[in-house]
């Protein structure tokens, strides 16, 4: 209650009310980030994919786009290469990750996105269903267990996360292109 009253007494003072609230949160970024790295922190970018959840860890992904438009179709590349898109003068194969998994297209709506490899040798853009932003887990959550799930990705999860009922895949996209499958894109 006592910090409400002093950013009150602030409201006159737009400079010094700016300055207090900057303290104010670096102190709390602080203090959070103390507590976390003793817990021991891991952090993934959430998406769903055929109606299930899982995560891609923070490291692996360089961004998340919007479905690319236009397309430029590849002739003679396998069907689960969607094309290639022209991404700030850079091109960017775009596969459907769902069809490379041998488990259906992607139906491509307004949720759509396309996650962009953190690979130095390999660009790839990801299109899933949906990408739900950062998830935060605690190590203890982990386990190296693979979950049975509908998309068959087995062979790329490297573990999982279990909060509450909720698993959570963890999908190594290294693993998956660096996958001589991956690689070996013509039809």
């Amino acid at each position: 209650m006592q910090e409400s009253v002093a950013l009150k007494s602030l409201r006159d003072r737009p400079f010094e009310l700016l300055a207090e609230l900057e303290r104010r949160g670096r102190a709390a970024t602080a203090s959070a980030a103390t507590d976390l790295s003793e817990a021991g922190e891991w952090v993934g970018v959430a998406l769903r994919m055929a109606g299930e959840l899982y995560l891609v860890a923070r490291e692996e992904a360089r961004e998340v786009l919007g479905v690319p438009s236009p397309l430029t179709r590849v002739p003679g590349a396998k069907s689960w290469i969607l094309g290639l898109a022209n991404i700030r003068g850079q091109l960017l194969p775009v596969i459907d990750l769902r069809a490379y998994l041998g488990s259906g297209a992607t139906p491509i709506s307004r949720n759509s996105r396309v996650i962009v490899v953190n690979h130095r040798d390999i660009p790839a853009g990801l299109l899933v269903d949906e990408v739900l932003g950062f998830r935060r887990f605690a190590d203890p959550e982990f386990t190296a267990d693979v979950p049975a799930t509908i998309v068959h990705c087995a062979r790329y999860v490297a573990g999982s996360f279990h909060r509450g009922n909720e698993r959570w895949p963890v999908l190594s996209l290294r693993l998956m292109v660096e996958d001589p499958a991956f690689i070996e894109a013509s039809a």
